[in-house]
């Protein structure tokens, strides 16, 4: 949103220009009523506008965890804002008469500009033992004094055209939370409040965003290990709510979390679905898991458990970033220790993938409803529908490779990086549609001298019940990376095949077109080399190239639909292994030569480009399962 300055007040005018100087956010000339500051949150928040210029009204009852009691602690946090040289006044009043909370930032400052929703307290019991009461208190204060407050404060914004609101929610609101029904309704709502007032605000230049804090506090003390309580101060919410507060609050409507030095949004996830014309019961349960799947980069929390374990993994992960960013930063160039990057795992990813994503891979590597099994990788109706096995090689996309650029021990240059071979086994065949959990480390880094150094990458996917179904070996090639004195043979990569001396038993030509790169990109490999001519220029190429993985998956699907001729069924895939030699480019042709020995459930195999005759597959081979060699091998 853009805020028309000429309507703005002067003092905002001389702050904008004073940040532009000193080059922090700034409230000076405004003022903030922040209910619930006595302590907790709602301080931090006060001394740290008061801190940047704003005049603060801090309201709070003073009152205990479940409401009751009443003592001036909002005296204590005004003293502690005017010995710093701030502006502060105490407010005592319960926000069920938010009015006059409103009205004593009138008769003392002459204004308002923010308002800070913070004020609760709890009284949790299991539904079957909640009393009307226990509902009805909890929504006074958390809901309804959330609404007279602000409709306190709206008409002040309206006449002024600028206002900054605040909701506090809770992850109890978003997900529920046992012994909680009064708080989680009421917080709830104050999200579809939120939401409203940004909407109906925003021709006035009011903004309404609503936070969901996890700190430290009197009333989640109890729920936090010991370990997160130092990171989880309510200090380090409150750079979140300044900005939010600001007259350059980047959002409306959003629904804010922040926890310990984390930030994100929280939004509603819609998943892809399910269409008929003539649904049945049987049709939606039958198809529940393409109904609920969901975006495979996003993480959601359905419990306040899982939220705050996502938490601590964010600001674990953090934490071991920046230990290694330090540890990077301060070893001596040229610092090698091998033995410490290979102790290293990257980040566990999840991939999660339905029928669409399922039939677009296929699509992507040459499957045609002309072929006889086209129709099986296809089209989610098909009897017997799954996943071409080739999709799995697609799973590692959903892998942070950038931390490949911070390795402890061999931080490696991402510009000089290589996709030198690839081996994949398939554990089970995958269903139309799941999530799975990717983890990936380093199996071995090989020192080639001036040439540079590879590394392989070993990938693992499960399934929702633990069972891995893929395993992925991806050797990375390193240029200028040698010359460290490591070993120049590894004893845990998968070796390519050696190609029989004789002419192949058959050769199979695979097309290519112009686009194929641009729809192959699609599953996740989205590398501009593959469709930026000018950055395919920089990398030494005339044009955007195939995907090396394109071309082993067009490869591949080539090989089992041979085999696989006069059967209903397609030949299963078991294991692949290729070297990538030379690049493709889209709308060549791809010659597949093959070797197989009679009842032998491997074949060899190498993909030549037609137009130049140069190989870009070799050392291939593939090996397959639950196939009467003997009686079906067509060569």
């Amino acid at each position: 949103m853009t805020i028309d300055l000429d309507t703005a007040n002067s003092a905002s005018v001389l702050s904008l220009h004073q940040e532009a100087m000193e080059g922090e956010l700034r409230f000076d000339g405004q003022v903030a009523v922040i209910t619930g500051a006595g302590g907790g949150l709602g301080r931090e928040y006060a001394l740290l506008l008061a801190a940047r210029g704003a005049a603060v009204v801090v309201n709070d009852l003073g009152s205990s965890a479940d409401g009751q009691g009443r003592s001036k602690t909002a005296d204590r946090v005004v003293q502690e804002i005017k010995d710093k040289g701030g502006r502060a006044v105490a407010n005592y009043d319960s926000v069920e008469e938010g009015h006059k909370i409103v009205q004593t930032a009138i008769d003392e400052f002459g204004r308002i500009d923010i308002l800070i929703n913070n004020a609760g307290f709890l009284r949790d019991r299991s539904f079957a033992k909640m009393e009307e009461n226990d509902w009805d208190m909890i929504h006074r204060v958390h809901l309804r004094g959330a609404f007279v407050t602000t409709r306190a404060a709206w008409p002040h914004f309206r006449r002024q055209e600028y206002g900054r609101i605040v909701l506090t929610s809770s992850a109890a609101g978003l997900f529920g939370n046992f012994g909680q029904t009064n708080y989680s309704a009421a917080k709830m709502g104050l999200i579809g409040l939120g939401k409203t007032l940004a909407l109906e605000g925003e021709r006035h230049n009011i903004i309404t965003n609503v936070l969901v804090p996890a700190a430290l506090s009197r009333l989640t003390e109890s729920l936090l290990p010991p370990e997160l309580q130092r990171q989880m101060a309510p200090v380090h919410v409150a750079p979140v709510v300044a900005v939010l507060c600001h007259r350059r609050c980047p959002a409306a409507g959003a629904v804010v979390e922040a926890a310990g030095g984390a930030a994100a949004t929280y939004r509603w996830q819609r998943s892809a679905g399910i269409a008929d014309l003539e649904l049945t019961p049987e049709k939606v349960l039958d198809q529940w898991e393409v109904l609920d799947a969901a975006d495979p980069a996003a993480e959601s929390p359905d419990t306040p458990a899982a939220q705050m374990a996502l938490l601590s993994r964010q600001l674990t992960d953090a934490a071991e970033r920046e230990a290694e960013r330090r540890e990077v930063e301060s070893a001596p160039a040229g610092t090698v220790d091998v033995s410490r990057a290979l102790r290293t795992r990257l980040p566990p990813a999840r991939f999660t993938y339905g029928p669409r994503d399922a039939a677009l891979y296929a699509l992507s590597i040459g499957v045609s409803l002309e072929q006889r099994h086209g129709l099986r990788y296809l089209y989610e109706a098909a009897d017997g529908f799954e996943p071409h096995p080739m999709f799995a090689s697609v799973v590692f996309s959903a892998l942070d490779m950038t931390r490949m650029a911070s390795l402890p021990g061999f931080p490696i240059d991402l510009t000089q990086l290589l996709h030198g071979e690839q081996y994949m086994e398939l554990k089970k065949q995958l269903p139309p549609s799941a999530t799975l959990e990717i983890t990936a480390n380093l199996a071995d880094i090989i020192d080639k001298g001036d040439k540079g150094a590879i590394v392989l990458l070993d990938v693992h996917a499960a399934d929702s019940s633990g069972d891995e179904v893929a395993f992925i070996q991806q050797s990375l090639f390193v240029r200028g990376a040698g010359g460290f004195g490591g070993h120049a043979r590894s004893q845990v990569a998968r070796p390519c095949a050696e190609v029989p001396p004789r002419a192949p038993d058959a050769t199979l030509s695979v097309s290519t077109n112009r686009d194929q790169a641009a729809l192959y990109r699609l599953n996740g490999d989205l590398n501009p080399l593959h469709i930026d001519p000018e950055f395919a220029a920089l990398g030494g190429q005339s044009r955007p190239i195939l995907h090396g993985l394109c071309g082993l998956g067009a490869s591949v699907h080539a090989v089992l639909e041979h085999y696989s001729t006069d059967r209903e069924e397609p030949a299963q895939l078991n294991k692949v292994k290729v070297r990538f030699s030379r690049p493709v480019l889209p709308g060549q042709t791809l010659l597949v030569d093959t070797w197989r020995e009679p009842g032998s459930a491997r074949v060899v195999f190498q993909s030549r480009v037609k137009e130049t005759g140069q190989l870009a597959l070799a050392g291939g081979y593939l090996e397959l399962r639950d196939l009467d060699v003997g009686a079906r091998a067509k060569l």
